[in-house]
């Protein structure tokens, strides 16, 4: 492994929707482009995009830009609270930051989602590239956030903005973690 790397953690910009197929808005399209521009310059060399169409959407631009090709990869979905609705979502998604292990009905645990996002880091850092760009969700964003920073919590992931950039730097055994989208707005 090289001993830098750099991983651009990215949330997809507005969407229609949650569904696997909701597409951008016509904001989020223009989001998209000025996502690019903001990345254009930070020598990414591979892009990795959840399966679903609006993560996918948010980063095309960036790579037709750096004529890279994006790797959809079904780890980097949302994570399902459950498959039942749920009045109180809101409540019980608070409760699954404190207590990783939580189920309900036909979902995922925080620490299951935690673990499937993490292994995709942990593969980038094997390959022989040394800049990233994972695009994925918000609650599976600030999942994988939470295993590299412990603070982050329910407040961390309400606060999050379509889209988001975090910075993550791999060095030897030192691991830092930056907003950089919040700052840029």
């Amino acid at each position: 492994m090289n001993n830098r790397k750099t991983i651009y953690l990215i949330r997809h910009c507005e969407a229609e929707g949650q569904n696997a197929d909701a597409e951008l808005t016509a904001n989020g399209r223009k989001q998209a482009v000025e996502l690019a521009d903001f990345l254009t310059d930070k020598e990414i060399q591979f892009i990795l995009s959840s399966t679903y169409l609006r993560a996918y959407d948010s980063i095309k631009p960036l790579a037709e830009r750096l004529h890279l090709s994006v790797h959809k990869e079904e780890r980097l979905i949302e994570r399902k609270l459950s498959d039942k609705k749920l009045d109180d979502w809101l409540f019980l998604l608070e409760k699954t930051f404190t207590n990783l292990d939580i189920v309900y009905e036909g979902g995922e645990s925080s620490r299951q989602a935690m673990e499937r996002g993490v292994a995709v880091v942990k593969e980038c850092l094997l390959r022989k590239e040394t800049t990233f760009a994972i695009v994925t969700h918000g609650n599976l964003l600030s999942l994988m956030w939470k295993y590299f920073d412990q603070a982050v919590g329910f407040k961390e992931w309400r606060d999050l903005s379509n889209p988001d950039v975090f910075q993550m730097n791999f060095e030897l055994d030192k691991i830092i973690v930056n907003r950089l989208w919040r700052d840029k707005t």
